[in-house]
């Protein structure tokens, strides 16, 4: 029996009659013609927890849009905010208006009404059955009843409802004001789109895990950052000497030591002791040399990722080294650890790696927050007609694929993100990680034509030499071709996506917004979403994030302004300013018909009318 016959099987047994075959057909083709639900992409979120979770909450602003939507013409401005801010934050602003006195029983039954009518007026989208889904358990049954309480002719209906809502404000309304807040929340952004660099830079990524794994539903695309952890929890001795390197470097030693219980120590007294100077810095220069050999271990291990312009260790005479040609002046001179062979660990170096590895390996948390990585992530996803990954499909300088050797074979283009994605799983997955698979996760993190990073990093350079000229770091031409359309629809078409309402959601480049650059692309057909969560950014873009919304009226992108805190946003009900620019308005409204759900959907609908029929042909 062919898989096509079990499955009709199966759903036979699911419909075994006429009528729940019936009932079933017309359930979803009345699906098909509902709007499609809204998807939220965000990307480089480089650990900044607290502008994340405030965007998060308030879905890039659609929350405040419907509630000014609604109740702009009947309550003042500042109980609008109060009221978004309750709905983003309501634990903690309920605990603000309760010190403040404001948590009365009028200023409750107005909330709850006010918090009813926004939930009403989102989950019109969606079937009753998936919003009953959606809603806390403990409040799903009452929550039911209020969104859906009808006008009848004797009034029973609202008296009904009237009676629900005074017994909850008789036994105490706090606890349902907060479900309700996280039913208006869920119903807001069907799907969040996480477009890589969850880690670096801002201090709480572990944080930011922790969050993204209560998201109902979610897919994230891989970054490079995130990839040098995983690299790390994998064992990578490599991308540990980076991940630690970034740590010391941008001050996120909380997310190293307290989020995942891997000691610095060690590093600190050997720096200290061989090095000299402030402790944090003699641990800097000791992990940027050992990064260095380890990184030269690599590359001479594997010829094929052309990365010889690399090995600078060795390059190093009389307090100078040669980069790219170019004869450099060192910031230091003393490199007492770097011997005759200038890539071999000293044993103390050893020791140290050996004993960093363990902890990351032995690091539980971690772990967790990496596997949910690979359950819900991967090098790219197509979703809904639209292409999504963090850095660049690497090109030739006129146009074609980039071909790579890895792994005994030449690939290019989808085939090459295929590769990337299943050696990685294997790496984590394996009780014992094969070396060239752990190197390879490094060279997705650094390496000249990887998808994930796709430019000539120069850490050597920037870490060694004060000289800034000899930082530039060569980009592969797929920046500066795509912004031609006919690229990008290569691209695409390479990924099975031919729509000409077909996109590109791309990460990993901040867009430089206060020098006039835009994060649209080839007539709108790629469209970048880095425009600089992380706070070092904000001074090169001018503003701190893009964030992309795809509803069932079209695509627009928005600039968000600095979040100051949340407590700001607690105390003064101040939200993130974003600026709403229209990509893409349809002229008819995106349903559940045109997605990837829909047509999952008509393929059901299809193999239920051919059991219709197969039963009537037998009564």
């Amino acid at each position: 029996m062919g898989d096509r016959s079990k499955y009709l099987a199966l759903l036979s047994e699911q419909y075994p009659t006429m009528r729940s075959l019936r009932r079933e057909i017309i359930n979803l083709t009345a699906i098909l013609n509902l709007p499609k639900g809204t998807e939220h992409f965000m990307s480089d979120l480089h650990g900044e927890y607290e502008a994340f979770f405030h965007i998060l909450n308030n879905c890039s602003g659609v929350i405040r849009e419907k509630a000014e939507r609604l109740f702009s013409d009947t309550i003042p401005p500042e109980q609008l905010r109060e009221l978004c801010t309750l709905i983003y934050y309501p634990r903690q602003k309920l605990s603000l208006m309760h010190r403040s006195g404001g948590d009365t029983k009028e200023w409750y039954a107005d909330t709850i009404n006010r918090m009813l009518s926004l939930a009403g007026l989102l989950s019109s989208k969606y079937t009753r059955s998936k919003v009953r889904k959606a809603m806390p358990e403990d409040y799903a049954y009452i929550l039911d009843e209020l969104l859906h309480a009808q006008q009848d002719e004797d009034g029973n209906q609202l008296r009904y409802h009237r009676m629900i809502l005074e017994t909850i404000l008789e036994i105490g309304a706090e606890d349902f004001v907060i479900s309700l807040a996280g039913l208006i929340k869920r119903l807001a952004v069907d799907r969040l789109h996480i477009v890589g660099d969850i880690f670096d830079r801002g201090a709480s990524a572990d944080r930011i895990m922790d969050l993204l794994m209560t998201c109902p539903s979610l897919d994230i695309e891989w970054g490079n950052h995130d990839i040098l952890w995983m690299g790390a929890a994998c064992g990578s001795e490599p991308c540990i000497a980076n991940v630690v390197r970034n740590s010391i470097k941008y001050n996120t030693l909380r997310t190293l030591e307290s989020g995942y219980g891997v000691s610095l120590r060690s590093l600190a007294l050997f720096g200290e002791r061989v090095y000299g100077g402030a402790p944090m810095e003699a641990a800097l220069r000791a992990i940027e040399v050992i990064q260095f050999k380890l990184e030269g271990q690599a590359i001479l291990r594997h010829p094929e990722y052309e990365m010889e312009n690399r090995l600078l260790l060795g390059k190093i005479h009389d307090g100078k080294v040669e980069s790219e040609g170019v004869v450099y002046e060192l910031k230091y001179h003393d490199f007492p650890t770097v011997g005759e062979n200038p890539y071999e660990l000293t044993d103390e170096e050893a020791q140290i790696i050996a004993e960093l590895r363990a902890s990351f390996r032995g690091s539980e948390r971690l772990r967790r927050h990496v596997a949910f990585l690979f359950e819900k992530g991967g090098m790219y996803c197509c979703h809904n007609g639209n292409l999504l990954y963090h850095g660049c499909v690497p090109l030739n300088g006129d146009g074609s694929f980039a071909r790579v050797s890895l792994f005994g074979k030449a690939v290019s283009g989808k085939a090459y993100f295929d590769l990337a994605d299943s050696r990685a799983r294997s790496a984590f997955f394996s009780e014992k990680p094969d070396v060239n698979e752990l190197d390879f996760l490094w060279y997705l993190w650094c390496g000249k034509l990887s998808p994930l990073c796709g430019r000539n990093l120069k850490t050597f350079e920037r870490a060694f030499i004060e000289d800034k000229s000899a930082w530039a770091e060569e980009k592969n031409p797929y920046y500066e071709l795509y912004y031609q359309e006919e690229v990008c629809e290569r691209i695409l078409a390479e990924f099975g996506l031919f729509s000409k309402y077909s996109h590109i959601v791309n990460g990993h480049t901040p867009v430089r917004t206060v020098q006039g650059e835009l994060p649209i692309r080839a007539n709108g057909r790629l469209l970048v979403i880095d425009g600089g969560f992380c706070k070092e950014y904000h001074q090169t873009t001018g503003i701190a994030g893009y964030t992309l919304i795809f509803n069932s009226h079209g695509l627009r992108l928005k600039a968000h302004q600095p979040f100051e805190s949340v407590g700001a946003a607690l105390r003064d009900n101040k939200d993130i300013h974003s600026s709403s620019e229209i990509i893409e308005t349809e002229k008819h409204r995106v349903l559940v018909d045109d997605t990837d759900s829909g047509e999952a959907i008509r393929e059901k609908i299809a193999d239920l009318y051919y059991l219709l029929k197969q039963r009537e042909q037998h009564t």
